[in-house]
């Protein structure tokens, strides 16, 4: 059961995005005294300043690099670009999920993608 109705719309973000967005968000909380950031609002900003190490603009030419591999889609690029995954174990768990496996060429492209901006 969930409490959702419909999905309104849906838009992929890498961790960096996320930073500038909440950055923005914080300063506006903290500009108001009578508002307090929520326990929930808090733990995600401690995330993106911990995770993100890339600019956002940085993120995103990594996401529009491994669109232009055959086997990465949209969402796959996106979470590579977030976890940023370093050897072909990390790599193979981000596919986990999907209907076929790529070989050690493959694999290897994209962490070489990846490593360049490491």
């Amino acid at each position: 059961m969930t409490i959702f109705k419909e999905k309104v719309s849906e838009e992929f973000l890498t961790v960096a995005e996320t930073k500038e967005i909440l950055e923005d968000l914080e300063m506006e909380r903290a500009a108001d005294e009578d508002r307090d950031m929520r326990y929930e609002l808090k733990r995600a900003i401690e995330h993106v300043n911990r995770f993100a190490l890339l600019d956002p603009e940085e993120s995103l030419q990594l996401v529009e690099e491994l669109e232009e591999l055959e086997k990465v889609d949209t969402p796959t690029a996106y979470k590579i670009a977030n976890l940023r995954p370093l050897d072909r174990d990390e790599l193979r768990a981000v596919f986990a999920q999907e209907r076929y496996t790529l070989d050690g060429d493959e694999l290897d492209e994209i962490l070489n993608i990846v490593k360049q901006y490491a």
